[in-house]
């Protein structure tokens, strides 16, 4: 009788096992998780102003919406990719860059006016240096989202070091100079 009542219990086990195995796990669905939504897409960057062509960077959500993932490739040939999520750890949203030679990893969240701003640290791996680093994704009227990475000198300072102008590829009335800057 104690056989067959362990039996049983283990067969509803490896039941109960298997299907929880096969339920996927609960997507990341709340408000908190759309934050970085506005910069999901495919797009060509530009210098602002009407500037040349910098590159294309391929935004996704993936895994459940739990993951945002970045690959860059530069109009130069330069490439690299982030991961970005909301930790819930640390009640805020990080991103972890890497490419040839630079690594970024900082966090943060929208500010007043709905624009991501991250806040951490960047290191160039040939020169073996650190410095302060911030980044700000401002989505805009018409579409487009500005990036802008500030980098503290030694002084505390912020600099501005980077201005891209994102334009979704659906929607560039320069997609053509930019498919031919990538030379396609």
């Amino acid at each position: 009788m104690l056989f067959r009542i362990l039996l049983a219990s283990a067969a509803v086990f490896s039941i109960t096992t298997m299907a929880s195995a096969q339920t996927p796990p609960p997507a990341c669905t709340s408000d908190i998780h759309d934050d970085f939504d506005f910069w999901v897409g495919e797009w060509n960057v530009y210098a602002p102003d009407d500037g040349p062509y910098l590159g294309h960077n391929t935004i996704e959500r993936i895994n459940g919406g739990c993951l945002v993932t970045e690959h860059w490739v530069g109009a130069s040939g330069n490439a690299g990719n982030s991961i970005n999520i909301y930790d819930p750890l640390i009640s805020a949203w990080r991103q972890v860059w890497m490419s040839n030679g630079w690594y970024i990893d900082y966090s943060g969240g929208l500010d007043e006016n709905g624009a991501m701003v991250l806040t951490g640290e960047s290191y160039l791996v040939q020169t073996d240096v650190r410095a302060g680093l911030r980044g700000t994704w401002t989505p805009l009227e018409d579409g487009t989202v500005r990036q802008f990475f500030e980098q503290q000198d030694a002084d505390g300072n912020w600099q501005g070091v980077f201005t891209g102008i994102y334009v979704r590829k659906a929607d560039d009335p320069r997609a053509e100079e930019a498919a031919m800057a990538r030379g396609e």
